[in-house]
């Protein structure tokens, strides 16, 4: 399937998506609509916050321990990164590692992945790239990918995997493992269980980025499914379930109101939300019996001092 039938496939999952998740008794939207062009753009600026701590750790271990992990991964690997994004985490892991084979993004957003490839492609042009545009989790995505004869090391930083269930990234890691051979590799960086008051403020920075990255998706819904929606009639609300070990973000309708997307009507009540993102945290243990469940066996991880973040290197067996 080519870019632009991957383009079409996308926007209708993304209307079936939005009007099964409005219509559900908890109304949700799943989360990887927030990061179109304008979303992405944005989850970037939070990523510098000083509120938000993750990006900035998960750097500062990368910086620290890369070459490390490159060791790990070992030569004339080809690195696969779903939800690539804008590739800036990769690109210092490529340089690292020894005569690397090739780089296969993957993303749901196909503007982001065509200028990351041009970006890397002009700095490394020896490097075979081939992106993929898709969801990630979809077997149909991963059959799109060539076969690789030599060893493959899924990369997946940016504790993308707290934004899935227990279920989900029970399932998502399986989905992983089949992809692999054994002695294939996975990089798998996830974000720890910490103080409820970091965790919040992350989530809920003083400057309000994230309140228009979590906004945002209803300006998409609006444009691209002829919706409705006030966004001045909706708040940001993010806060962190202790019991699920989860931040969870909502968007809370501020009155009784109806909104129509592809001219269907939706009512909410006021106080009512629409769960639009987890973002689960994990200890170190949780962490190693989530890889040997999944079809991993783990092999060295790397940490900060404080223990807020984690990075996993991870062998299929």
């Amino acid at each position: 399937m080519n870019m632009a039938a991957q383009g079409i496939a996308i926007v209708q999952a993304f209307e079936q998506d939005v009007l099964a998740g409005l219509a559900a008794p908890q109304k949700t939207l799943p989360c990887k609509y927030l990061y179109d062009e304008v979303g992405s753009r944005l989850f970037e600026e939070i990523c510098t916050l000083q509120d938000y701590y993750l990006t900035r750790t998960e750097a500062d271990i990368f910086a620290r321990e890369i070459q490390a992990m490159a060791e790990a991964i070992g030569p004339q690997v080809t690195l696969i990164e779903p939800g690539a994004g804008n590739c800036e985490k990769a690109e210092p892991l490529l340089r690292a590692m020894l005569s690397p084979a090739g780089y296969f993004p993957l993303d749901i957003s196909p503007e982001i992945l065509l200028a990351a490839r041009q970006r890397i492609q002009r700095r490394t042009p020896e490097l075979p790239i081939r992106p993929v545009v898709g969801d990630f989790t979809s077997h149909s995505v991963w059959r799109e990918l060539p076969e690789i004869p030599g060893r493959k090391v899924v990369f997946f930083p940016g504790s993308t995997i707290g934004n899935f269930t227990p279920e989900q990234a029970h399932a998502l890691l399986s989905l992983f493992a089949e992809q692999l051979r054994p002695g294939d590799g996975l990089l798998l960086a996830a974000d720890l269980v910490k103080d409820s008051v970091v965790l919040e403020r992350a989530y809920h920075d003083s400057s309000h980025v994230t309140e228009a990255f979590n906004k945002n998706l209803l300006r998409r819904i609006n444009r691209e499914l002829d919706g409705s929606f006030n966004l001045d009639a909706f708040a940001h609300r993010a806060f962190y379930h202790r019991l699920r070990r989860r931040v969870e973000m909502h968007l809370v309708s501020l009155e009784s109101q109806a909104v129509e997307v592809c001219g269907r009507q939706f009512h909410f009540d006021e106080g009512e939300t629409i769960h639009t993102e987890n973002s689960h945290k994990y200890t170190l243990a949780a962490l190693k019996e989530l890889l040997r469940s999944t079809g991993f066996q783990p092999q060295q991880y790397w940490t900060d001092h404080q223990q807020h973040y984690a990075i996993y290197y991870a062998e299929a067996v």
